[in-house]
């Protein structure tokens, strides 16, 4: 079976965001072993984490909004509501 590039738009955003985290995480790396206060580093590790949370949210609602759509198909509205509602809970994740 050939497999085929699987890439929505928000792909590169994402990229460059975890990119960003890759390069502060070394820093946080850099904090920790030259002695830096605990304090400094937990607010840097904070910031990686929120980064890469974000990255993850945007992941799952562009698979949401498009793989999802391309499986179910059209559906009357109220067959919809129940794929509506799983879309929407899934922001609080």
């Amino acid at each position: 079976m050939e497999k085929h590039p699987h890439v929505h738009a928000t792909h590169p955003e994402i990229a460059k965001r975890l990119k960003r985290a890759e390069g502060h995480l070394k820093g946080i790396i850099e904090m920790i072993e030259t002695g830096r206060p605990c304090l400094d580093i937990a607010q840097q590790l904070h910031a990686v984490e929120k980064a890469i949370s974000q990255a993850k949210k945007t992941l799952i609602q562009d698979h949401l909004d498009h793989c999802l759509e391309d499986v179910v198909g059209p559906l009357a509205r109220d067959q919809r509501r129940s794929i509506d509602e799983f879309k929407e809970i899934t922001k609080y994740l």
